[in-house]
């Protein structure tokens, strides 16, 4: 798995993010390109705002339980699998605000380093590793970019 941490790495991501296209079509799924986007934007906003409500205490351990295994393992994605309701986009959103605001999500985490993130609180799933972030966060955008053919 690809270090989202490291500057190269994060940097090949922004790169495959400037080939994205507001007309492009999805290989599978129903998001347009921009959904996508605000969609892969919400890890962030979980991580860096006080956007998303912390689930309580029992839905965190069923959360925990159910989704951090197939959220923060090596294992990617399954193409059409079903997604958690805070990061359901349906509404029409703007390609080059979602675009900015994921480059700028990206840059921050890189300049935030590791060590900001290590046995750092989720939302869903408790403290977790820099490792588990880092599968999170680039497994997360692999899956969506290539999605998308990038």
């Amino acid at each position: 798995m690809e270090n989202i941490f490291e500057p190269a790495v994060t940097e090949k991501v922004i790169d495959r993010i400037n080939k994205l296209t507001p007309e492009m079509q999805p290989e599978w799924g129903k998001m347009n390109v921009s959904q996508m986007m605000a969609h892969c934007n919400v890890a962030y906003e979980m991580a860096f705002e006080n956007k998303h409500p912390k689930p309580n205490a029992f839905m965190r351990w069923i959360i925990k339980m159910t989704a951090k295994s197939t959220v923060c393992g090596d294992k990617p994605y399954k193409k059409g699998q079903q997604t958690a309701p805070a990061f359901l986009i349906k509404d029409q959103r703007d390609f080059e605000t979602e675009k900015n605001r994921l480059i700028g999500y990206l840059n921050k985490t890189v300049q935030l380093g590791e060590s900001h993130f290590d046995q750092r609180e989720s939302l869903s799933f408790g403290k977790l590793s820099k490792a588990e972030w880092n599968t999170m966060f680039y497994k997360h955008l692999n899956h969506h970019l290539t999605q998308f053919g990038v």
